[in-house]
């Protein structure tokens, strides 16, 4: 029997992933530790989350060595800069790529480096209906705290090669909800508590979207959404503010051809963007909300290519 096994790491700016999968893309354990973020704040920084990262991944991998026999580990993949591009850099991933490293050399298998945001692509296709195959071009949402980008993909020798062709000029989809989230009594990130909050509500009143061509604008929704705050109830704030970035992604979506259209990153979970995502198109793709957000599955997946 085949018990060759793949380590993952992704280490982001808010959460501390390992993972195994085995040969036939099996997960055998997804281990995650989001950041601790001090009440009332909007974020960490960089050597903040680095020294945060550091401890968790010491206490992540002794679950690993509780669970599985690590010499059938064969290799080891990690996340070690946020795009596939050479210039791409954050400091927050070099926790991963060391710990990767210090493993690879102990265990004396092969470490192989890969995007956060290819991780991303791997992990919402592993969980999808989405068909992949050798040269194959596609459309990617990259929607998170981060990263609020259109992509045009395509997939080559077991690596995505992309360009950004659209996304946000202003702040991201996550900071978007985030900071309307923390004023309104949160903990960050709140995209989990605004999109229970926005279910609740029956409003139907959107705020002003700003589109120019595939790009966008989010601030002047942020705008409307801090200023309701305490003159609307919350829950029809945040449904406001959902629905007017699911209509700005829509109207976006309507200018591209018929290429699949994959959606991932942490926002990509929210229910009501899903819904009337895959309500008006056909070719639009989601990964299961688990592998949506940060996790070092789909850097797995992408090591045992």
């Amino acid at each position: 029997m085949n018990n060759d096994l793949f380590l993952g790491v992704d280490t982001s700016c808010y959460t501390t992933s390992l993972s195994v999968v085995d040969s036939k893309g099996n997960i055998i354990l997804n281990k995650r530790r989001i950041l601790k973020v001090k009440n009332g704040k909007q974020g960490l920084r960089q050597s903040e989350a680095f020294f945060q990262h550091v401890s968790n991944l010491s206490s992540l991998y002794t679950e690993i060595v509780l669970n599985v026999d690590v010499s059938d580990i064969k290799a080891i993949s990690v996340s070690s800069k946020p795009r596939n591009l050479e210039e791409s850099y954050m400091p927050v991933f070099l926790s991963g790529l060391y710990f990767a490293r210090n493993i690879g050399n102990t265990l004396n298998i092969p470490v192989k480096e890969f995007s956060h945001q290819e991780g991303h692509i791997m992990a919402s296709i592993s969980s999808s209906n989405f068909k992949l195959y050798e040269n194959k071009k596609f459309y990617l949402f990259h929607l998170s705290g981060g990263t609020t980008e259109l992509l045009e993909c395509e997939y080559k020798k077991g690596r995505f090669e992309s360009k950004i062709i659209g996304g946000t000029l202003d702040i991201s989809a996550g900071k978007l909800i985030d900071r309307i989230g923390v004023k309104m009594g949160f903990n960050f990130p709140c995209g989990k508590e605004m999109d229970e909050l926005s279910n609740i509500s029956n409003t139907k009143k959107l705020y002003p979207i700003s589109i120019k061509g595939n790009y966008f604008n989010l601030s002047g929704i942020e705008s409307h959404g801090l200023k309701n705050i305490g003159l609307i109830k919350n829950e029809d704030n945040a449904k406001s503010l959902i629905m007017s970035f699911t209509k700005t992604i829509s109207e976006i979506i309507k200018k591209l051809d018929d290429k699949d259209i994959l959606v991932t990153g942490g926002v990509s979970a929210n229910k009501y963007l899903r819904n009337e995502l895959n309500s008006n198109f056909s070719n639009v793709y989601f990964g299961s909300v688990e592998l949506s957000t940060d996790n070092s599955v789909g850097t797995a997946l992408l090591g045992m290519e």
